[in-house]
């Protein structure tokens, strides 16, 4: 029992120690509504660095003065780091917004008039300059079934087949 404490404890101040950094993106086709339905979830305290960094800038993303500036600054951040390209042809994302759950940004975006793909190229490199050891989770659900990969920093392009 000691052992297995030690371990734990061991495992606990490392975690501690050296944080870990994920970002978790879901595509999902509506086929009934010909959409592209995308969320993405960010650690807060990372976004919003990584936002104030890269724009030179200051806000609360939690409680913004202005959200029109934060949602554009959202916006224009997953437009460069977030792209999607099915069957060979880009796919522009909409920004639609986002919401703060818990230690989380999870932002919205969607594309109309888009057939189910067969295949869905994603280049996500979400934090990658700010993190070396970031890791995006990417899912892809096309016709119901769902595929998913790891992209670790700083491999950035996956292909996914359907």
């Amino acid at each position: 029992m000691g052992l297995l404490l030690c371990k734990w404890w061991t495992i606990a101040c490392m975690a501690i120690l050296h944080p870990f950094y994920v970002s978790v993106t879901e595509i999902t086709h509506n086929a009934a509504k010909k959409e592209l339905e995308v969320s993405c979830r960010i650690f807060t305290d990372d976004l919003e660095n990584t936002l104030k960094a890269q724009y030179n800038t200051t806000f609360d993303i939690t409680k913004p003065a202005n959200r029109q500036q934060v949602d554009k600054l959202i916006a224009d951040y997953l437009s460069h780091h977030l792209q999607l390209t099915l069957d060979g042809k880009p796919v522009p994302l909409r920004f639609l917004g986002y919401k703060i759950e818990e230690d989380a940004v999870w932002s919205f975006l969607e594309a109309d008039n888009v057939s189910a793909p067969k295949k869905v190229m994603i280049k996500n490199d979400i934090l990658y300059r700010q993190h070396p050891n970031q890791i995006n989770m990417v899912h892809v659900i096309v016709g119901g079934k769902r595929k998913s990969t790891k992209l670790d920093n700083p491999k950035a392009d996956a292909l996914i087949e359907f």
